[in-house]
């Protein structure tokens, strides 16, 4: 008798061949991300191009431009939001200034869910293994996902640099912001790489290095508003952006501390998945009882324990930055002081109204309803998820319908934006009403100016449902909707398009609130065409096939 024994395929361990099959598995990343990563870098040096476009022609003498800053330089909660202004005596420093905190946290969300998409993602989805059946390394997944981070990173570090070379800014000064942007990426490159091995879902390993992001920016936030604790952004790799001090005489040997802990966190992630099982992670999940609860027995209190957590982390972000528009709200004259190309624009994007403040405060809100859009269709798209990754199809073999377990999960996503918006508004009323030592009036207003915005958002969420239902692989389309809709609402007035093509956007017939007409009749015809649509979404969901 003989016998043959077989090699189960395996990534390969141990010292020999760990990276073997790194090339391959970057062609792969890349060729994967040729949608995403351009994305990425176009929206971000967009960003660069109209922030120092609109600096370069909105103040145009150095008087209005250090007017300005030393009105967020004398701003605790605008210190808080961007940080100070380092050198405003320059279109540069001001434009490093605006891009510097909250384009580098964008930069480093783009680096993790790289990262966690090429490493963690594919463990769970057991590609991974398949990949492994072929001669690919222990390590060459880990270092093809952290070369495609770095690759994106790199990439718009140095297109934005060359942005900003192109409007004249000092060459110095805009390598060293394409830098800062380039070594906050790769910090966080290394967060998600150690993230990944710590956690056993994609979903915890975002959460992780998303939270320690959130946790650098509240470190710079906290150190930049107070005046005692300047040396709290030496511990966050955002205040280490800030500090290379792009046009505002660089600090070029601040850049060793983003690189030297860039091979550090990779060093513990090479350390750890030696130390793992392929598709475990270091962080064992704990186990559940064995009977649920009844608060758990429907698909209602399910979706509610799935999205839970992504929730209360959107409704920290939100409260927190509505308490800081709330601080902002009294200073905005003296920002645009000596501008008026700015009160112009802040007054279009506002409505038209001739209060400044009600104006700026209309256009957050507005931007802030964008946002909420932003949970309204990540939530929608966990329908897709599910039923894309197989786990919709045990559901649907008991006895849940499926027109009850989308109502279910889109019943959260409709809880979920009036909670986000309702915070919003409370965190801009407490704050403004103490400032303004007039709570009882301005609680209820910045309040109302919130929640309605709910239609336009319940609109934007109604049509990635019938994307999801009539077009399932076309659900993720819904983010263009919303990118069209932000570009309209940001860019469309400043531009004078045409009252038709605004209309296309549902944000264009929101009341602007507050110190705006408070016309019931558009936010009653924007529910009832979210209504209509999504009711087309769930018949569309119910006649089609399960795929």
């Amino acid at each position: 008798m003989t016998t043959t024994t077989v090699n189960a395929p395996a990534l390969a361990s141990g010292r020999d061949g760990g990276l073997t099959g790194t090339g391959m598995l970057l062609k792969i990343w890349l060729r994967r991300d040729r949608v995403m990563m351009p994305a990425w870098i176009y929206g971000l040096t967009a960003l660069v191009s109209s922030t120092v476009y609109s600096f370069k022609h909105e103040y145009d003498t150095a008087s209005a431009l250090q007017s300005f800053a030393r009105g967020i330089n004398d701003n605790p909660s605008m210190r808080a939001l961007y940080g100070p202004v380092l050198n405003y005596q320059s279109v540069g420093g001001v434009s490093a200034w605006r891009l510097g905190a909250t384009g580098t946290a964008m930069v480093a969300v783009m680096c993790v869910l790289l990262v966690v998409r090429h490493t963690r993602a594919e463990e769970e989805t057991g590609r991974l293994e398949l990949v492994g059946a072929a001669s690919v390394g222990r390590r060459a997944p880990l270092t093809a996902a952290l070369l495609t981070a770095v690759t994106a990173a790199g990439t718009l570090g140095a297109v934005a640099a060359l942005v900003m070379i192109v409007f004249g800014l000092p060459v110095a000064g805009s390598i060293a912001f394409g830098l800062s942007w380039f070594s906050a990426g790769l910090v966080f490159a290394g967060v998600a790489a150690l993230t990944a091995q710590l956690a056993e879902s994609s979903r915890l390993a975002n959460g992780l290095a998303l939270g320690i992001l959130a946790a650098a920016f509240m470190l710079r936030a906290v150190a930049d508003a107070g005046s005692s604790a300047h040396w709290l952004s030496w511990l966050s790799p955002i205040g280490w952006a800030q500090r290379v001090r792009p046009c505002a005489d660089e600090q070029w040997a601040v850049l060793l501390l983003p690189f030297a802990a860039f091979v550090l966190l990779a060093a513990a992630a090479y350390a750890l998945t030696e130390r793992r099982d392929l598709g475990a992670g270091i962080l064992a999940p704990s186990l559940g009882p064995v009977n649920a609860p009844p608060s758990l027995r429907g698909p209602l209190a399910l979706s509610w324990r799935l999205q839970r957590g992504t929730l209360i982390a959107w409704s920290a972000g939100f409260l927190l930055y509505g308490m800081a528009l709330g601080g902002v709200v009294d200073g905005v004259d003296d920002l645009v002081n000596g501008s008026d190309a700015v009160l112009d624009d802040i007054r279009k994007m506002g409505g038209g109204q001739q209060d400044i403040a009600d104006a700026f405060l209309a256009t957050a809100m507005g931007l802030m309803a964008l946002f909420t859009a932003t949970y309204a269709v990540q939530s929608v798209l966990r329908l897709r998820a599910e039923e894309s990754s197989g786990r919709l199809e045990p559901v649907l073999a008991t006895a849940v319908g499926r027109t009850r377990w989308a109502v279910a999960n889109l019943a959260v996503t409709v809880a979920g934006t009036v909670v986000l918006l309702t915070l919003t508004g409370l965190g801009v009323g407490l704050v403004h009403g103490a400032r303004s030592h007039d709570l009882t009036g301005q609680l209820p207003r910045e309040l109302g100016a919130a929640l309605v915005q709910l239609p336009s958002v319940w609109v934007i969420a109604a049509v990635t449902v019938l994307l999801f239902g009539a077009l399932p692989r076309a659900a993720s389309a819904g983010w263009g909707v919303l990118a069209v809709c932000l570009l309209l609402g940001q860019v469309g007035p400043l531009l004078k398009l045409p009252q038709a093509v605004m209309d296309v956007s549902p944000f264009t017939h929101t009341p602007k609130l507050p110190g705006g007409d408070a016309d019931p009749l558009p936010l009653v015809a924007l529910t009832a065409v979210a209504a209509a649509v999504t009711a087309a979404g769930l018949i569309a969901f119910r006649r089609r096939d399960v795929t």
